[in-house]
């Protein structure tokens, strides 16, 4: 009997079977290959793709609009920031910054990693194998709100840097240095935080501010109005009078400022009337003169006075050259207004009004002032149509004039000044002058109710050289003649107007008062002069008023009336206290 063989013998591949194999798997894969593509060309444009995570959450398959939206959820935890100023520093949450997450900008970085996804991704999608891929929060921050938040947190480190300036020291012009500042550069920080939001440690740059002006790029102007400081002589003609102005006088008719030397043209338009009234010879009138109790006529005289414009012109030039040391005017003729045979004969004036005021309890130095300007006054001739000056009459309040320092109203104050009293006379000349029915040119007041010129409220006229003058317009149709009594002893002082007989008829109201204001309380300041607790008023108060009088004049058939308005201001006594 024969065994049998159970020995496997070898198995030859079956081509056609292998070509068959492959041919299944090849479509399987073209199968599957081809549902993946059509997959990815029936998705929903604008979806999210599978696996796709922004900071932990899913956003697969969401629309863009959800995706966004779910984002905006997400509050995150806000860092603390660090901020360096120098040696300063701040530690605060960085919201106080600005700082937040940016849904837009990370559902944007979800997009771009949906669009990005390879075909290999995409079929593991398919097969439910898709590849997690986890995208982080995006910070950032708003630079207004960053800006304004790092500017209050370093305020107290910026200080301003100091300009050096020009002052002048009692006699001459001098630099007074500057100072550099510290400004921390916030920008900077800024625009640290907005292109680096991850930043947690922030370092402000500090640095000097320097100042606009220094000393050395002041030091030229300096020394150019030094130059200038020095003595300045002008003169009427070759021989006349001669003003000097002072090194101080001359210092305070021009600037040095930061931008160059320049001219204090209010000054030098008042020093040009202080230079008119020194060196001018006015043309005299022929006028009245007291001989004893009788009238004389006195003749007229021609003068030389200065040309104001070109005063103002010289004066200007020769103030910015330092090799100008003095002026030369050219003089003009000044003819007399009124001659000897206009004035009509003495013994044929009358007296046409008169004026009247007390000056009880005045100082020495004030009886003085009003003794010698009733005196300059005294005599003065008026020519017809002419305006009477005031100021012009009396030849200025200077010590060379004769005056002496008194009380007068000056910058809000009661101070000693030169010439206190003269208002006494002035008020007087206005009574005058005004009962006399002369229009009013210029009349001022004072600032305050003053005692001196009761019981007639309101009826007074101040005066200061130079600026404030007194001036009527004579309307007489003659020449008047202003004359004045002054009786120290008895501390009064008439002053009458005569000239040509007249027909009309004046009469000055009562003052209406329209309001009153009480006076402030009293002020004390401290003063090193006096003894520890000693005190000394040094100004009175005075209640305000504002109030009017009423004048009418009546001439040849015509009535006609005109008011003179006051306004005075509540005044404040003030006391120095020793300390």
């Amino acid at each position: 009997m024969n065994a049998v063989n159970t020995e496997s013998r070898p198995t030859t591949p079956n081509p056609r079977r292998r070509v068959l194999a492959l041919g299944i798997a090849g479509s399987a894969a073209v199968l599957l290959l081809g549902g993946a593509l059509a997959l990815g060309m029936n998705t929903t444009p604008g979806t999210i793709a599978s696996g796709i995570r922004v900071g932990g959450v899913d956003l697969g398959g969401m629309t863009r609009e959800a995706a966004l939206a779910r984002l905006g959820q997400i509050s995150g935890d806000a860092p603390q920031i660090t901020v360096q100023a120098g040696t300063a520093s701040w530690t605060v949450p960085a919201t106080q910054l600005g700082w937040s997450l940016d849904p837009q900008a990370e559902l944007n970085a979800a997009i771009a990693a949906s669009s990005g996804r390879s075909l290999a991704q995409k079929v593991e999608t398919l097969i439910g194998q898709a590849p997690t891929q986890d995208l982080p929060l995006v910070q950032k921050y708003d630079p207004a709100v960053a800006r304004s938040a790092l500017t209050a947190l370093t305020a107290a480190q910026n200080t301003a840097p100091r300009n050096a300036s020009i002052v002048f020291d009692k006699t001459r012009y001098a630099v007074r240095p500057g100072t550099p500042g510290i400004q921390v550069k916030v920008d900077d920080g800024v625009q640290t935080l907005v292109q680096h939001p991850d930043t947690r440690t922030l370092t402000l740059n500090v640095v000097q501010a320097t100042p606009m002006y220094s000393t050395q790029s002041l030091q030229a102007l300096v020394d150019q109005g030094n130059a200038l400081v020095r003595p300045l002589t002008v003169r009427l003609g070759e021989t006349g009078p001669v003003f000097t102005l002072t090194r101080l006088q001359v210092a305070n008719l021009f600037w040095v400022r930061q931008a160059g030397l320049e001219l204090d043209r209010d000054t030098i338009a008042a020093k040009v009337k202080q230079i008119s009234a020194a060196v001018d010879q006015p043309a005299q009138n022929a006028r009245y003169a007291l001989k004893g109790s009788t009238l004389s006529k006195v003749p007229e005289k021609a003068g030389l006075v200065s040309d104001p414009a070109q005063t103002l012109k010289l004066l200007s030039q020769a103030v910015l050259d330092p090799k100008a040391t003095s002026i030369v005017l050219t003089p003009k003729v000044s003819a007399p207004t009124l001659k000897l045979a206009d004035l009509p004969d003495a013994s044929k004036l009358t007296l046409i009004a008169t004026g009247r005021s007390t000056y009880y309890h005045s100082s020495p130095a004030r009886r003085v002032n009003v003794a010698n300007a009733a005196a300059k006054i005294n005599g003065a001739v008026v020519a017809p149509g002419e305006n009477f000056s005031f100021l012009d009459t009396l030849g200025g309040i200077s010590p060379e004039n004769g005056f002496v320092t008194g009380l007068i109203i000056s910058a809000g104050r009661t101070v000693d000044g030169l010439g206190g009293g003269v208002c006494q006379v002035s008020t007087t000349v206005f009574r005058a002058l005004y009962q006399a029915g002369l229009p009013v040119v210029e009349r001022n007041q004072h600032a305050y109710r003053v005692g001196y010129y009761e019981p007639q409220v309101g009826f007074e006229a101040a005066v200061y050289d130079p600026g404030k003058d007194l001036k009527l317009k004579n309307d007489t149709g003659g020449p008047i003649l202003v004359k004045t009594l002054n009786d120290n002893a008895r501390s009064t002082l008439t002053v009458q107007v005569w000239g040509l007989p007249q027909t009309r008829k004046v009469s000055i109201s009562p003052a209406v008062i329209t309001s009153h204001t009480a006076h402030p309380a009293p002020k004390y300041v401290p003063s090193a002069d006096l003894p520890r607790g000693a005190m000394k008023q040094i100004d009175w108060a005075a209640d305000g008023y504002n109030l009017y009088i009423t004048r009418t004049i009546q001439d040849k058939g015509v009535t006609r009336s005109d008011r003179t308005v006051t306004s005075y201001k509540p005044w404040q006594a003030i006391y120095e206290v020793g300390q």
